[in-house]
């Protein structure tokens, strides 16, 4: 017997689906991903999330919207959706060789910041070393900071973290920004904001905290260090949709794309995406949680007219 409504990934956006769905009667049933929580779980002070004044840690977040959502009795699984065929209904998910049929879908995989990869920047993430400056600009307050990139994301992070921080250095490995002409010309005649051209970071410093970065001339080859208080890393992101590839219309970068309607509703009637890996622009808790709440609304209505 089909599900009415199985929910892939979690995060905000997929646990607020499931409270909403939970309470509809819906009885969803949860594919939370072995990277449960999304990347909250990466975040250690969330001071923006609405009704916590004195913040909350990201991992505490997510667990209390994860009991909020079994209270409701939705059943969740530890498990990554390995294939998918949305070609006829009811829609079919597999989890390895397990084969589960659903009338609805709901996806919220969300999407993954990229990282340099370099020594010390998974040891120091959300100790001075960040991929969202709107979710930790404040933190830096009259501090230095780096920011890396060079394409619109870096100018916009760059440009946002001026009004906290004392100075941002943008570290950019060619001597060129890819980004649009006019963020470009905003960053560059930014009082605030200095260039380092032609360099990538080797590695991150520091113990409990960043400290600074090493840093290398591409042309030269020179190797220096450089103090800062903090580290951006504003390469871009990358949606978890691989699986959804060739099922769902996604742009070029791989983002589910939307009716435009309004709604949350794919390209395939029933299933419906919320959270970042819809979102290119504002990949926010707060705003997955809001599509998470559209979604299981979208859905309810959409199993009531069938």
């Amino acid at each position: 017997m089909a599900e009415k409504v199985i929910i892939i990934g979690s995060g905000p956006a997929g646990l607020t689906a499931a409270i909403y769905a939970a309470r509809a009667d819906l009885n969803p049933l949860m594919f939370e991903g072995s990277q449960a929580g999304g990347q909250l779980m990466l975040t250690t002070d969330v001071e923006n999330y609405p009704g916590f004044p004195d913040g909350i840690l990201g991992p505490d977040l997510m667990d209390q919207m994860r009991k909020q959502a079994e209270r409701f009795e939705t059943r969740i699984e530890t498990a990554d959706v390995t294939k998918v065929d949305f070609t006829s209904r009811p829609f079919s998910v597999w989890v390895g060789a397990e084969e589960h049929l659903a009338d609805s879908v709901i996806i919220s995989t969300g999407a993954s910041a990229r990282w340099l990869d370099v020594p010390g920047e998974e040891r120091l993430r959300g100790r001075g070393v960040s991929a969202c400056a709107t979710c930790d600009g404040f933190f830096f307050r009259d501090r230095e900071i780096v920011v890396v990139g060079g394409g619109d994301t870096a100018m916009e992070e760059a440009l946002f973290l001026t009004k906290f921080a004392s100075k941002v250095s943008i570290i950019h490995r060619r001597d060129e920004f890819r980004a649009s002409a006019i963020m470009a010309t905003r960053a560059l005649e930014h009082p605030k904001i200095e260039v380092i051209w032609d360099t990538v970071v080797e590695a991150m410093l520091g113990d409990d905290e960043i400290t600074g970065v090493t840093l290398r001339n591409v042309k030269t080859d020179e190797v220096s260090n450089l103090k800062t208080d903090g580290v951006f890393v504003a390469i871009g992101h990358t949606p978890n949709t691989e699986v959804f590839r060739g099922q769902l219309d996604m742009d070029a970068v791989g983002y589910l794309t939307l009716r435009g309607d309004g709604s949350t509703a794919t390209s395939v009637e029933g299933v419906f995406a919320a959270g970042d890996v819809a979102d290119s622009t504002y990949r926010q808790a707060v705003t997955a949680a809001g599509t998470g709440c559209q979604a299981a609304i979208d859905a309810e209505r959409w199993l009531d007219q069938e």
